[in-house]
């Protein structure tokens, strides 16, 4: 059985001229978790902060155009970025502008857009009153005035004016102008005419109605504004076409960089030297060392620790961090270790364990050979990163898993999408092969048949099978852990000790002997079972005096009396519990066979699978089982080993492995 990964402690000492190329190599390697970060005081003869000031900059500008963007983060390749050189602030610097000029000239074409619109809108709304022209001044709003200036004055005049109103031209020559401000405006608006010659014109009182021109007027420049807007929002999809590429790769370079800078700030350093602490998985030590000789060019002292020669670690005031070494299968499933906690360091990994277990526990609840291949061809997508979403490609594996295991109990039960009949050749075929040839080769599905009471005992027994193997298991990792861990009094005594492991395995042997063998208890098994309860229950003392603590009986012999006998409740109702609690796995998949039943059901009634009634239903009722019960199905397997696997082993928690790496934040 598999440990954790063995880990070593390095010391760094690194020369000031080195210290961003080792931050550097230490993130990109993705393998150094750093022990100790404590904060120091620049002193004034520190190096400037300028380049950090603009890289900071330059960083919070490029991600924030990125983000508008939408430039796809998921391609960054830090992996293969550096830390920008002048080029690349330069190249960043000049992308910036031009993206700013973009945005600006956008900003204000939306702005004079907006402001024409409104202008067009009132005056539509107020084209069809039979009033006199006077009486627009009274406009909520708007301020309107008709005039001419000369027309070489025309747009000096719309480029001094801005945001403030809107210029529309009534002729041709520009020399006849209506503008159109707000009311609060209106006084700004007059002072800026009188410069450029404006002489407003007299329109008759009697006049009614507003001018259709003015109107026609403001509709070309609406319609102008818009056309601009359309320009730039196009030139701003060719922005991001040509630039995308250089956009990500200063982003990557720059987010090294800053996060260079923000390691260095929490290092201990003199003015000449920083030293650099971290955890390192014991196989890569070699190569790590060689590898920051080279960059360095020799300039670099480096000191490795085991774990007993770090002073932390022994007084128990610092933990060592866990990494689990796997292939990619069983690495898919360690999430479920860490959600749960990491195991302490040099003890068992248990990822294997759950692995195999989930994978079995899941296909048993879930046998559907169509539904199986679902699963399976999911994770064969996933794995192939085909099929993206939220960062669950990395769970392919487990979908392969539980796709395979669900198709293999499909092909027992007989179920295809629901549909019984479909895989009765291969059931007879094999059936056949032992003489007896019947379909399915496992009746799950309701029925009349007299043995389906028995087949339905039989998963039953089957799931407390599997719970009893799986409660095992636990115990035994819980044994080797405290030897691995020296804690001798819980390796041998208490309830899931090994006095508890043999009470329990002694007392699953007697019922089995008495029920199938019609066994008759002796006095003898009494004895055994009395004893292994004793210690599994009143384990104080005899754990203690094992880990040489006095007194014996830390709260007194009443305390110790009183706990026992609770124990002793305990102990009998857990491993009851602990065990009955796999019947479930039994009645999830009962469970599924019905749902399926109930859906064959409703497509009969819908006219069969050859309607489109009937399609519809199938369709719509595999869907409902594939999501919904592969969720109940997925948590009730995870229960299943938080609670009944985990408690006989993982009582106590350790750190797990976070390396450092360059990330976008």
């Amino acid at each position: 059985m598999a440990k954790t990964a063995p880990m070593r402690l390095l010391e760094l000492m690194v020369l000031k001229q080195d210290i961003s190329s080792v931050i550097e190599f230490i993130g990109k390697k993705e393998s150094f978790q750093f022990y100790t970060k404590k904060k120091i005081e620049k002193k004034d003869d520190d190096e400037p902060k300028f380049n950090l000031d603009v890289d900071r900059h330059l960083y919070n500008e490029i991600k924030n155009i990125a983000i508008d963007l939408n430039v796809a983060s998921d391609n960054l390749d830090i992996a293969s970025a550096k830390s920008p050189s002048e080029d690349d602030r330069s190249k960043l610097t000049q992308i910036l502008a031009a993206y700013n000029d973009l945005e600006k000239n956008l900003e204000n074409a939306r702005t004079t857009a907006e402001k024409v619109t409104s202008a067009v809108k009132e005056a539509n709304a107020f084209s069809n009153l039979k009033v006199s022209y006077s009486e627009l001044d009274h406009l909520s709003f708007l301020s309107i005035k008709i005039g001419r200036i000369p027309a070489e004055n025309y747009e000096n005049l719309k480029e001094n004016l801005e945001d403030d109103a809107v210029l529309v031209p009534l002729g041709d020559d520009k020399s006849h102008v209506l503008l159109a401000s707000s009311k609060k405006g209106r006084f700004a608006l007059e002072s800026i005419l009188k410069e450029y010659g404006f002489v407003e014109l007299e329109i008759p009182k009697d006049f009614m109605g507003f001018p259709e021109d003015a109107i026609e007027g403001l509709k070309k420049e609406e319609r102008e504004a818009l056309g601009l807007i359309k320009e730039l929002e196009h030139q701003k999809k060719n922005f991001k076409e040509t630039n995308e590429s250089e956009i990500l790769r200063l982003l990557a370079s720059f987010t090294i960089a800053v996060q260079i800078e923000d390691i260095k700030n929490t290092l201990q350093s003199t003015e000449l030297v920083y030293r650099i602490t971290g955890w390192v998985p014991k196989s890569e030590t070699e190569s790590y060392m060689k590898e920051l000789d080279e960059i360095t060019e020799g300039r670099i002292a480096i000191r490795e620790f085991e774990p007993y020669e770090v002073p932390a670690v022994m007084s128990g005031k610092e933990q060592v961090p866990v990494k689990m070494s796997h292939g990619k299968v069983i690495k898919s499933f360690e999430r479920m270790i860490f959600s749960y906690g990491a195991p302490l360091y040099g003890t068992i990994d248990p990822t294997p364990f759950v692995a195999i277990f989930f994978t079995i526990l899941f296909g048993f609840m879930f046998g559907d050979l169509g539904q199986g291949l679902i699963f399976l061809l999911a994770g064969i997508l996933m794995s192939a990163k085909i099929i993206k979403f939220g960062g669950w490609e990395k769970f392919g594996p487990v979908f392969i898993a539980i796709g395979i295991t669900s198709s293999f109990m499909g092909l027992l039960t007989g179920e295809f999408f629901s549909n019984e009949t479909l895989l009765e050749p291969f059931s007879y075929w094999v059936t056949g092969l032992f003489g007896n040839p019947h379909a399915p080769i496992l009746k799950l599905m309701p029925s009349q048949d007299p043995n389906s009471i028995k087949v339905m005992f039989a998963v039953f027994g089957v799931a407390v099978g599997i719970g009893f193997i799986i409660n095992s298991i636990g115990l035994v990792l819980n044994f080797i852990n405290n030897l691995i861990l020296k804690r001798w009094g819980e390796a041998f005594f208490g309830k899931n000790g090994m006095a508890g492991f043999i009470f329990y395995w002694y007392v699953v042997a007697t019922v089995i002997r008495v029920a199938v063998f019609k066994y008759q208890i002796a006095v003898f098994d009494w004895i055994v079972i009395g004893l292994t309860l004793f210690f599994a229950s009143f384990a104080e003392p005899f754990e203690r005096a094992l880990s040489h603590e006095k007194p014996l009986l830390k709260d007194g012999l009443l305390a110790y009396i009183i706990g026992g006998v609770v124990e002793v409740i305990e102990v009998l109702s857990g491993y009851l519990s602990n065990t009955v609690s796999f019947i479930r796995v039994g009645a999830f998949a009962l469970s599924h066979a019905v749902l399926d039943y109930m859906i064959m059901i409703l497509t009969n009634l819908c006219g069969g699978a050859a309607s489109v009634g009937g399609i519809v239903v199938l369709i719509v009722g595999n869907a409902i089982v594939l999501v919904l019960e592969g969720m109940i199905v997925a948590i009730q397997v995870i229960r299943l080993q938080y609670y009944e696997f985990f408690s006989k082993f993982f009582h106590e928690t350790g750190q797990e492995f976070k390396p450092f790496k360059f990330e976008l934040k």
